[in-house]
């Protein structure tokens, strides 16, 4: 069997456990539960090339202990809008730890969500001749134009995360990440499920992040009562943040739910809540320890699981294969990493996920 074959073997192997893993949407499942730790336990076992180690004695060419993470030449980049917060940490550690299943280099950019240099870092990504490009499109009009220089000069091209809506128009290859509308209609579906909140405040923590408003949108679709929805501070400070939220539920006292569209907000608006005295039925999005803690004590009714981990690999993951081997996923059509949800019902079987590092 040839070394490239081996290759493309164990990759293949390894990414249909990922993909098994992202076909649940319910992080109660076995099999979701470990999804991203799946993609951290391929490691070794999608890197000894076992796949082909049954025939490895008919083979004459000396090559049949290939490591999969043998140096290539290629580099890919990641370009997001990301900060230093758990969200993107966890992110991060999902395309690290693909550069280094396959052994690419990565070059991790991130923007702390400043649009204008997350446009320059696309344009230098192209200008030094990347192999693949993968971004997050949190503000299309800025970004689009640098994408589509590298689509046009044949660069391999995914966003992940945000772009559900515009990857086609770029020409990328595909989208990973999940449906922001989607997911806030099952955020609407919980709290309705739930009956005890009215109007909920569905606060943002970036201002002009499309993504962010679908969540909101969405949110506003399904929900029996009334959504407003407002930018709430950034993550980057959150006692301006939490004292935003408290003043906004001051001035409403008709205000009885709040939405918080990222893992840091959802913890403010409980404690602006807690602050206040007042009983505001709280959903988030993503994870941390802190918001799996609240939930786990029933402080917090729900978070919506993106499973970033996912968001981090799989591009990484698919770019190597276009690049090498003329492979594309998706048909057309997004690769979809969520919505799942943890309540408290399931936060146990997450939380130690959470501690490694990959949920």
């Amino acid at each position: 069997m040839t070394t490239l074959l081996k290759r493309l073997l164990a990759l293949l192997f390894a990414f249909s456990l990922i993909a098994a893993a992202c076909g649940s949407n319910e992080p109660e499942a076995s099999d979701d539960g470990a999804s991203d730790d799946s993609a951290s336990s391929d490691d070794g076992s999608s890197d000894d090339g076992s796949s082909g180690d049954d025939d490895g004695s008919s083979d004459d060419s000396g090559d049949d202990d290939v490591d999969l993470v043998q140096g290539t030449d290629l580099t890919f980049y990641m370009i997001t809008h990301s900060d230093d917060g758990p969200f993107w940490s966890v992110l991060k550690r999902g395309a690290e730890q693909a550069a280094t299943d396959l052994g690419v280099e990565l070059v991790w950019q991130g923007s702390n969500n400043d649009p204008a240099v997350q446009a320059a870092d696309i344009d230098a990504a192209v200008a030094s001749g990347a192999d693949g490009i993968a971004a997050s499109l949190p503000s299309p009009d800025q970004l689009i134009p640098g994408l589509k220089a590298a689509v046009d000069a044949g660069i391999p091209v995914y966003t992940l995360n945000s772009g559900v809506n515009d990857y086609e128009e770029i020409g990328a290859t595909t989208h990973v990440g999940q449906t922001e509308v989607i997911a806030g209609n099952g955020a609407g579906q919980r709290f309705n499920a739930d009956g005890r909140a009215t109007k909920i405040l569905c606060g943002r923590q970036e201002q002009d992040n499309v993504a962010l408003n679908e969540r909101c949108d969405g949110l506003a679709e399904t929900f029996d009562g009334e959504v407003i929805s407002e930018f709430m501070d950034l993550d980057a400070d959150t006692i301006a943040q939490q004292a935003a939220i408290r003043a906004a539920m001051e001035a409403d006292p008709d205000i009885d739910g709040f939405m918080g569209v990222g893992p840091v907000i959802a913890m403010s608006g409980l404690r602006a809540a807690q602050d206040l005295g007042r009983d505001v039925v709280v959903g988030g999005f993503d994870i941390t320890s802190e918001l799996i803690d609240s939930i786990e004590d029933g402080d917090v009714l729900f978070t919506v699981d993106q499973q970033q981990y996912l968001q981090g690999y799989i591009p990484v993951l698919l770019m190597f294969l276009e690049v090498t081997n003329k492979n594309t996923l998706g048909g057309g059509l997004p690769i979809l990493t969520g919505p799942g949800f943890v309540t408290q019902d399931n936060a146990a079987d997450v939380k130690a996920l959470v501690a490694a590092g990959t949920r």
